[in-house]
């Protein structure tokens, strides 16, 4: 008698036990797909500029410890030995420098164009054109030892399809604010 009592108990308590961890792993498989999941969502974001921070013509927005204004943007025409169709397109910064530590905050600098459909263009060196000596890019100012209160000057060259000329618009992305970027808007928008 003692052992069916015991039976049915520990019978009661198998179940018991068996249930309880079904219902577990109710909690725990999302819980480990989100683990799993997390560098790789993080990854996406970190790398990837996905949030435009929008900004007026003539304004200057702060991004990546600096001031970032952009001063021109127009199209370098009349080049030979280009591929057909395309513009080279050249986008003008001045940058006045906040926090000095350009190795750092700016890694990861990209300058792009963007048009209405989404399209991205990245600066290119294909296209070389001569630059005044005080004009840098984005890449090489990082390693310029600019100091706080140092304004720069920095020019991208972008080749193009001409009818993306219509609608691109410039933005910059350093790897310290993403997935947001600026992104800056011309004077008719």
């Amino acid at each position: 008698m003692t052992a069916q009592v015991l039976d049915r108990e520990s019978g009661t308590s198998e179940r018991k036990w068996r249930r309880r961890s079904l219902w577990s792993l109710v909690l725990l498989i999302p819980l480990s797909l989100a683990i799993g999941s997390y560098d790789s969502v993080t990854a996406l974001l970190g790398d990837n500029d996905l949030f435009p921070r929008r900004v007026a013509w003539g304004e200057s927005a702060r991004f990546g410890g600096s001031d970032w204004k952009l001063t021109d943007l127009r199209g370098a025409f009349g080049m030979s030995k280009l591929p057909p169709d395309s513009v080279p397109v050249l986008a003008d910064f001045q940058v006045k420098i906040g926090d000095p530590d350009l190795q750092h905050r700016w890694l990861g600098c990209k300058a792009m164009l963007i048009d209405k459909d989404g399209r991205r263009w990245l600066s290119t060196s294909v296209v070389s054109l001569r630059t005044p000596d005080n004009v840098q890019t984005c890449t090489s100012a990082i390693f310029s030892g600019a100091k706080s209160g140092d304004t720069l000057n920095l020019r991208e060259t972008f080749l193009v399809p001409k009818e993306a000329t219509k609608s691109i618009r410039p933005a910059v992305g350093v790897a310290g604010e993403r997935p947001h970027f600026l992104l800056f808007q011309l004077e008719k928008d």
